[in-house]
């Protein structure tokens, strides 16, 4: 029988994918490692059982220790999956810009999250780092395995990434491209493919704010990627060059990834993709061979970068033209004429037909026959009908300006449809109005309709 004896053992030989889509102009093929498949959805879970083991060996780990670790939250899920099968206890310290998903996940395994600011610099007692210390020096039997600093980072994807990339690609690869965190992705693979092919590129993609390539540290919303340090597991000697990236590319790139590949990727994956993109246009050449690796899942980041709500927060998306109101006006479907109305003369019993007939709950009250809105003196709607025909029968025989409410509110139809809405928050309907002349109603169904079919920002 074909089983694995753990999770663990499902790790590493990610396929590389040619993208096709997201790569219209260029000529180098540009094929994608695919990390999110390892078992934890990233390639941290890479570095997670290395790190425990070699702590195993050297006894700074022992059965019912506890692992503290500062992480954007990746390396945390692939320590806490071999954590989970070694027996162990996890704390995870996360930088606040991090997605509730992965925060949610972590704790599914049991683990316990500790969250700190962002917006501090590395040697506060505050950062993300330095809690971790605190707590390592605290708590018993705890142990920091501080993929920052630990040399099993880069040695995992020295022995096992770069060898993946070079045998899947025949030893045809010309540039090598990644986001650089901790930099031991981009260390270890770097390391194997330069020393069979030393003229291979390695092109580290960056995030602005980021001080790999040499920009003032800041915040940025990239999660993984970037820092504002240099930490030991990174060896800047076996990168080449850098790519910077925005926020707004990496975001608007990750959903075209997405979108168009069919592959659901984190923002990193954007950054990564956008500076492949760069190297693929300046190396031209059809035969050229570029391989990009996609860190991890997007699935992790559906509340933010997958959200359009999210993404026009933070200026990721153009802000539509501000819709108007005749524009839902249009869009209304059905064979109801534009205005049904009553006369305030009408009998009650008539109202009610009124509305049964053309299956609505409210209608305007006109003092005569007319498209006027000067001639609007009042509306009709069916919950006040019943309740007023319920308690006293006879007032099916009254005149319907005896039981009419106040009139329905008026928009103008160039109005921006926030117009509407503010109305239709206390009113059910809104009557479009054009040089004094009524084109129709709006319902807070007709709105929700036209907002539920429209084309999704991308």
């Amino acid at each position: 029988m074909e089983v694995l004896d753990t999770f663990l053992d499902a790790l590493g030989d990610t396929p590389l994918v040619r993208l096709r889509r997201v790569t219209r102009g260029v000529r180098p093929q540009v094929l994608a490692k695919l990390e999110m498949l390892n078992p934890g959805g990233s390639v941290k879970d890479r570095i997670g059982i290395r790190m425990i083991e070699a702590a195993e060996r050297a006894g700074l780990l022992r059965p019912g220790g506890t692992i503290v670790e500062p992480t954007s939250g990746n390396t945390g899920h692939g320590l806490a999956i071999a954590a989970a099968i070694r027996g162990y206890r996890c704390i995870f310290v996360m930088p606040d810009k991090m997605s509730q998903e992965k925060i949610a996940l972590l704790r599914a395994y049991g683990a316990e999250v500790v969250i700190c600011p962002t917006a501090v610099p590395p040697d506060s007692p505050e950062s993300y780092y330095r809690v971790a210390d605190r707590l390592t020096e605290e708590i018993p039997g705890a142990f920091q395995p501080n993929q920052y600093f630990n040399p099993e980072n880069p040695r995992a994807h020295e022995e096992t990434t770069g060898p993946e990339i070079w045998r899947q690609t025949d030893g045809r690869i010309d540039a090598f491209v990644a986001g650089v965190g901790t930099g031991g992705t981009i260390t270890g693979v770097g390391r194997y493919l330069k020393a069979r092919k030393p003229d291979v590129l390695v092109v580290g993609a960056d995030p602005e704010g980021s001080v790999y390539s040499g920009d003032e540290p800041r915040p940025y919303l990239v999660e993984g990627i970037g820092e504002d340090f240099f930490p030991g597991a990174f060896d800047p000697s076996v990168v080449d060059r850098f790519v910077r990236v925005s926020d707004r590319d990496s975001f608007r790139m990750a959903r075209a990834i997405t979108r168009q590949e069919g592959i659901l990727v984190g923002g990193s994956s954007g950054t990564a993709v956008v500076a492949a993109l760069e190297v693929a246009r300046e190396l031209d050449d059809p035969e050229a061979v570029i391989v990009v690796l996609l860190p991890d899942t997007g699935r992790q980041y559906l509340s933010k970068l997958y959200s359009d709500a999210w993404m026009l927060q933070y200026g990721m998306l153009d802000r539509p033209e501000a819709i108007r109101v005749d524009e839902v006006l249009a869009a209304k479907g059905g064979d109801l004429p534009p205005l049904i109305s009553v006369g305030a003369h009408d009998k009650v019993r008539r109202a009610v037909d009124v509305l049964q007939e053309h299956s609505i709950s409210q209608a305007p009250v006109l003092r005569e026959p007319s498209t006027e809105v000067a001639h609007v003196v009042g509306s009709i709607r069916d919950r006040e009908l019943l309740e007023r025909v319920f308690r006293d029968p006879e007032a099916l025989q009254a005149d319907v300006a005896e039981v009419m409410a106040p009139p329905i509110p008026v928009v103008e139809w160039d109005d921006p449809v926030d117009t509407a809405f503010a109305e239709l928050e206390r009113a059910p309907a809104v009557l479009v109005v054009k040089a004094g002349q009524i084109l129709g109603v709006l319902t807070r169904s007709d709105l929700l309709n036209f907002l539920a079919h429209r084309r999704a920002p991308t």
